[in-house]
């Protein structure tokens, strides 16, 4: 039952949907005005590459099992979400626009503003392309400097240039078709790239410039905020999953060993690396366990996150905003808990960098379950959505696409075993070695068993 201390009940649900989880979280606005989370749920997803729904079935499974978890914990019953855009798919570009007025001494309002961010709905994109915002970056009266907001000034030409984000029909036309498949309604779209930076950028480090390194497990965002806004955005078809892969490869094991060895062992500067420890993987049926330390194994992975901070600082350098990064980078999503990424980032790009946690200050009885680089997205979703509702009306859903009928494959997985053994200073297995070794056997043991971490 909704206290009745609080004016505005309605139950607002977020919906993230990553290549490798999917997360729903339930919340809305207190009485003080702040968002107040009730809970969430995760589930693991196998239907996502990259951001984009490439399986309908496997993505509806698990949306309703986030959802069903979402609903257990914050004791509502779930029928509309907002749900988060991200993905390969998203786009962004630059055009200008101009409004003349018809009575030049008249001020400028924001109606005039409003005409002219409509007209930026007609310009020509891509097949298939469709509009997802447009932010206004600078404004300019008759030809004048420029301004960052013109309302109250007078002239007969409004110019501004603007920054327009873009998202494949067909991709969209999939995630509504998942969503609708798992018995839901939408109530609207949030842009995961925004909302992921209201969730962890200060209003300063929006002023003096900085940039937003979203590292999830398909693709990395790659955001720039200078003077308070958005000036520009890229999608790099990059994420933590290709460190996975690069360890299976080469250290000759299975995908889920491979991302168990990166969340426990996995370091992003092999130089960090003191107690170089030998992990030993059982092989196979019987064969010859396979062996690795430490610091080979932050080597391999040393050398995939190089290359994703030499594409991040190609997405600068082509903003046109290198110079103008005044608070460094921010870090945040699954990925930036790898162990020293940070560093590594300062000196591949020598800015400063931090790793981005939600802000509590967003949130009303914060709880240090969400000070986690893994729900920055989620948690800014719901926030803007909350933003989004009026108060004391319900959340009118839009209306959804009927589901075809899709095949369902099944991948075959062999099942494993595994344990290992760590060797510190290429100390010998005897002695008081044996003893740690077999002190601490149990629990390897069963962190090995358990199933695989996709927090990455």
């Amino acid at each position: 039952m909704e206290s009745i201390l609080n004016p505005n009940p309605e139950i607002v649900v977020a919906l993230n949907i990553g290549s490798n989880k999917v997360l729903a979280m339930v919340g809305r606005k207190n009485i003080l005005g702040k968002m107040e989370i009730l809970g969430y749920g995760k589930a693991a997803c196998e239907g996502v590459t990259r951001g984009v729904v490439t399986n309908i079935d496997k993505t509806a499974k698990a949306i309703d099992d986030a959802i069903d978890l979402a609903e257990k914990k914050s004791k509502h019953e779930i029928q509309a979400v907002f749900v988060g855009i991200a993905g390969d798919h998203i786009k962004s570009l630059h055009h200008q626009g101009v409004l003349y007025r018809d009575d030049p001494k008249k001020e400028i309002s924001q109606e005039d503003i409003d005409r002219l961010t409509q007209d930026m709905y007609k310009i020509p994109l891509a097949h298939g392309d469709k509009i997802l915002h447009v932010i206004p970056q600078e404004f300019f009266v008759d030809h004048k400097e420029g301004c960052i907001d013109p309302i109250g000034m007078s002239g007969s030409r409004l110019e501004s240039n603007f920054h327009i984000i873009t998202a494949n029909s067909e991709a969209l036309e999939s995630l509504m078709r998942a969503v609708d498949k798992a018995g839901l309604q939408i109530a609207g779209f949030v842009l995961e790239s925004t909302a992921t930076a209201d969730a962890v950028l200060s209003k300063e480090e929006k002023e003096g410039g900085v940039v937003l390194v979203d590292l999830g497990s398909g693709t990395t965002e790659v955001g720039i905020y200078f003077d308070g806004i958005v000036r520009y955005t890229s999608v790099i078809p990059l994420g933590s999953n290709v460190i996975t892969k690069d360890i299976k490869s080469g250290c000759s094991v299975l995908m889920d060993q491979a991302e168990k060895l990166k969340v426990r062992f996995g370091s992003a500067l092999a130089d960090e690396i003191v107690d170089n420890r030998v992990i030993t993987i059982p092989g196979l049926m019987g064969r010859e366990p396979k062996e690795i330390s430490e610091k080979n194994l932050a080597r391999i992975i040393q050398s995939r996150v190089e290359e994703l901070f030499e594409y991040v600082m190609w997405e600068i350098r082509r903003s046109g905003f290198e110079n103008n990064i005044m608070a460094g980078m921010v870090l945040t999503g699954g990925g930036s808990k790898l162990k020293d990424i940070e560093l590594l980032a300062e000196f591949q790009t020598g800015l400063s960098t931090r790793i981005g946690e939600p802000l509590e200050h967003k949130i009303s009885y914060f709880d240090q379950e969400y000070s986690n680089p893994s729900f920055a997205t989620i948690i800014g979703i719901l926030h803007e959505a909350i933003q989004k509702v009026t108060p004391g009306l319900p959340v009118e859903p839009k209306e959804t696409v009927k589901t075809p009928e899709i095949f369902d494959i099944q991948d075959d997985i062999a099942d494993t075993r595994m344990m290992e053994t760590v060797e510190l200073g290429g100390q010998g297995k005897s002695g008081w070695f044996n003893r740690v070794v077999t002190k601490g056997y149990d629990s390897i043991k069963e962190f090995f068993a358990a199933s695989p971490d996709s927090e990455f």
